[in-house]
């Protein structure tokens, strides 16, 4: 019943700008300009070409209320895939409203969050995983994110899925068939091609898998843990990188408690700051609890900044150190970094400057900052740079797990020699996990969670 609603919502952000856009949709949206807006020429938009552009004034009565540019689509070539008109108006706060209120008044209602994406889907112009990337798109801070939500907008591994789910629906009705002829012992589904589509799936889930990792990083910003003994600069680098004193700094250990988290955009790419509690034995309890926060951050973060004093620590014990972390954190990207080089003698420096691994900077006098900063970003370059589709929506990473512990259990059976109906159980969960990522499987609740997170006029 809501689809046959025409809906109406200023597409544009709230307050006072050059313009502002008044977006409608429905079987009524041609109807609902024509009773309010007169064009130079005196012709009905119904009977206008869609894709036209129309200049006139828009009137409420005998009173004109602005002079606009009215945008013609129509159905199913438009955005929601039925007809849609958007209206430019001057972006008066009282312009938009008075309009707002004129379309309302001639039949419409007030678009729900989301709701014209969501006529998109439901009209079949785009899949659920395109729609959830419009609002990734809207979303994008930097480059990195951006990427993604363009990727994901052309319809990225959601296609790559669909096209597989269609190819295991046809093999499923084969041994579905089977069920209904048991009796005669006859086969209709080919074991053998169900387990090489079965392990192509398998293939493409993995990989999907892995790249959830670099996905949700390049959207959500690359975690950086700044980490290391009490008093030796966390957070004045931190402060130094920010150029803003976010982190309080004193000569007394164990002054960060908690860990401090700031966004810094370096070269298209959002990377999260992290100043995190100096490591250190301690009976203070609250110092302890930051330090397990510490390795907390260090369990979530992609790349590690371990900093030490160079004017008081030996780069051997360092090197030990940093070591055992390796051990305990295989799968993190480490950075050496000496600070307050400033402080040691010219001997001690041209010694340290040997040390390939090692970034050398005083963060006080912020001198070598750019150095690490550069090589942050050839680091995290690496993260990010992965070529074809990659995964950054928690919904489908979930979905493809799901999917991947379904598409197994279907192996094993296979393997084991399994019964056709037993079969048919595990491929049909798998099918119902892959539907759920591109809308082939929804549900009012997951279709209302989804499009709710959307701004209206969306």
């Amino acid at each position: 019943m809501i689809q046959k609603d025409t809906i109406v919502a200023i597409a544009t952000p709230t307050g006072v700008g050059a313009i502002a856009v008044l977006r409608i949709s429905g079987k009524r949206a041609f109807e609902v300009i024509d009773y309010t807006f007169e064009t130079i020429s005196k012709k009905k938009l119904k009977t206008q070409k869609g894709y036209t552009i129309h200049f006139g004034k828009i009137t409420n009565g005998s009173l004109v209320l602005d002079e606009v540019l009215v945008s013609l689509f129509k159905a199913p070539q438009s955005y929601t895939g039925e007809d849609v008109v958007e209206v430019s108006c001057h972006g008066s706060l009282y312009i938009q409203r008075e309009l707002l209120q004129l379309f309302l008044a001639k039949g419409c209602r007030i678009a729900e969050p989301g709701e014209f994406t969501k006529r998109a889907f439901l009209n079949g112009k785009i899949d659920l995983s395109q729609a959830e990337a419009v609002a990734d798109l809207i979303a994008t801070n930097s480059a990195a994110s951006h990427k993604v939500a363009m990727q994901q907008m052309k319809k990225g591994f959601a296609s790559d899925l669909k096209a597989l789910r269609d190819e295991l629906v046809d093999l499923a009705s084969m041994v579905e068939l089977e069920l209904d002829f048991s009796e005669e012992d006859i086969e209709f589904a080919d074991k053998k091609e169900l387990g090489n589509l079965a392990e192509r799936i398998s293939k493409v889930l993995n990989k999907l898998i892995q790249s959830f990792e670099s996905g949700n990083a390049m959207k959500n910003g690359i975690p950086i843990a700044i980490m290391g003994k009490p008093n030796v600069g966390k957070s004045t680098l931190l402060n130094t990188i920010l150029n803003d004193q976010k982190a309080i700094v004193s000569h007394i250990p164990g002054t960060t408690r908690d860990a401090i988290e700031e966004q810094v955009n370096i070269n298209g790419i959002v990377m999260r700051f992290i100043d995190t509690a100096g490591v250190r034995e301690t009976e203070d309890e609250i110092e302890q609890i930051g330090i397990q926060r510490t390795f907390q951050e260090i369990e979530r973060a992609s790349v590690i900044l371990y900093l030490f004093d160079v004017s008081c620590t030996e780069i051997k014990s360092v090197s030990k150190e940093i070591k055992s972390l390796k051990k305990q954190f295989p799968d993190k990207k480490f950075i050496l970094v000496g600070n307050k080089y400033d402080q040691v003698d010219k001997s001690t420096q041209t010694n340290l400057s040997s040390k390939k691994k090692l970034v050398l900077i005083s963060a006080k006098e912020k001198t070598g900052i750019e150095l690490l900063l550069e090589k942050i970003g050839l680091l995290v370059s690496l993260l990010v740079s992965e070529e074809g589709t990659v995964v950054s929506n928690m919904r489908h990473y979930e979905a493809l797990k799901n999917s991947k512990e379904q598409i197994v259990k279907l192996q094993e059976g296979l393997e084991s020699g399994l019964s056709g109906d037993i079969l048919a159980i595990d491929i049909r969960s798998t099918l119902h996990y892959l539907g759920l990522i591109t809308g082939e499987v929804t549900t009012d609740d997951l279709l209302g969670n989804i499009f709710s997170n959307f701004c209206i006029g969306k």
